[in-house]
């Protein structure tokens, strides 16, 4: 692959919580070389209230985020993405379509920190780590050497990251 800005699509079940934290965290640290977003098969009607928060704590931007449904991603004018991650295992499990520009798929499922429930400070906790989860697995993707690794090395590389702390069952798996 080369190193021009490299698209990147975090699918997720509502796009409410983890994908907008992976979006915000990728566009910030990936220094223009990277252009993520964040999107769902059934998209919620807005972002969770505590992903905002979690990323405001950290330093990053919120004002672009919201809920977007992945048709956007393969109908009119398609973005030409280089890769797809699932961070959620329902996300994972659904068919996925026929993505343009063929992108390296890894399911990169971590605990869903809005499905916590409890007193504030254990979903704020719940959050903060699914931040750091997110933040290491997208350190670990910059960190690759990507222009001098081949599409099936690079894909073998990305699922690893994958199994990273804190991944699902289902993600260690993949």
């Amino acid at each position: 692959m080369s190193d021009h800005i490299h698209k990147v699509l975090f699918v997720c079940s509502g796009n409410s919580a983890r994908s907008v934290m992976a979006e915000a965290i990728l566009n910030r640290e990936g220094e223009g070389r990277f252009q993520a977003f964040g999107a769902s098969v059934n998209p919620n009607a807005t972002v969770h209230p505590q992903a905002i928060t979690a990323l405001r704590n950290f330093g990053f931007p919120t004002d672009d985020l919201q809920p977007k449904p992945w048709t956007d991603f393969i109908a009119n004018e398609p973005a030409d993405l280089h890769f797809v991650f699932t961070l959620c295992d329902i996300a994972a499990g659904e068919t996925a379509p026929e993505w343009p520009g063929r992108p390296i798929t890894a399911h990169w499922g971590i605990p869903d920190p809005a499905a916590v429930s409890g007193r504030e400070a254990e979903i704020a906790a719940a959050f903060d780590d699914a931040f750091g989860m997110l933040q290491r697995r997208i350190e670990l993707l910059l960190a690759l050497p990507i222009a001098k690794l081949d599409r099936m090395a690079l894909g073998e590389h990305v699922k690893e990251i994958g199994r990273a702390e804190g991944a699902t069952a289902m993600a260690r798996a993949d």
